[in-house]
């Protein structure tokens, strides 16, 4: 594995940490261990960390605990929740402080590397806007999008408000113009760290959007659908 991912276990348990770290080493994996959010914190601060695993029952300071500590330092490393509860209260409120997955024990090896698979993925493809939005102002088949306005203004200069998400959504589409993006990639590039795994609302913003800008979505040619890739914003983008 070229430039392999740097994992950082973090449990209290000897046994659970050797046994992952030597899991995600046969994988291909760097790891790192901690016992606790002290260790943790040392080892962020003495390697470039990629991803964490993060024990929900912690000595002295809790999983949660330190999750929104990451979160409120505006650190954006991917984390993984681990925890030998089940209960749906303990997973929303790991969701909540900011963790990007959440897998209870006990757990199998596939199921683990694969989710830290899938979050690196997830992380890795935010991608930077391909047009810079250094101006206030994009064309893009006869509409104009003001970002400064908040709105969208027609052919006839009629100025069309944008709501919150909305405006949020058409920003990433502008700056991403022929560009499939994923739901997740969506999601992560008009919301960051307030959407959820479970956040579906992308197709109902999209829905919204498309009839603010005249798009059939029963036959759309300005935002397609990608079948089992995403969306994909087709017209060209002009910048003022």
């Amino acid at each position: 594995m070229m430039n392999p991912a740097h994992i950082l276990v973090v449990d209290d348990h000897r046994e659970i940490r050797e046994l992952i770290a030597k899991l995600l080493a046969k994988e291909g994996f760097r790891v790192t261990t901690a016992a606790d959010g002290r260790a943790m914190y040392k080892s962020l601060e003495s390697y470039k960390i990629n991803l964490i695993i993060l024990d929900l029952m912690l000595p002295v300071e809790d999983g949660l605990s330190l999750c929104r500590q990451l979160r409120m330092e505006s650190s954006d490393i991917p984390i993984i929740m681990l925890t030998a509860k089940g209960d749906e209260i303990d997973r929303v409120l790991g969701l909540e402080m900011g963790a990007d997955d959440y897998i209870a024990k006990p757990f199998g090896s596939r199921e683990l590397v694969a989710r830290i698979k899938a979050v690196l993925r997830r992380s890795q493809s935010l991608l930077r806007p391909r047009t810079q939005i250094k101006t206030k102002r994009c064309r893009f088949k006869g509409w104009v999008f003001d970002t400064a306005k908040r709105e969208l203004i027609d052919k006839d200069g009629e100025a069309i408000p944008l709501s919150t998400g909305e405006y949020d959504l058409l920003l990433v589409f502008v700056q991403h113009p022929h560009v499939v993006l994923s739901r997740d990639q969506l999601l992560d590039l008009a919301k960051g760290r307030n959407a959820t795994p479970f956040d579906r609302s992308i197709d109902s913003q999209v829905s919204r959007l498309r009839r603010k800008i005249g798009d059939d979505g029963k036959d759309p040619k300005i935002i397609k659908t990608v079948w089992g890739g995403g969306y994909v914003f087709t017209p060209s983008v002009s910048i003022e």
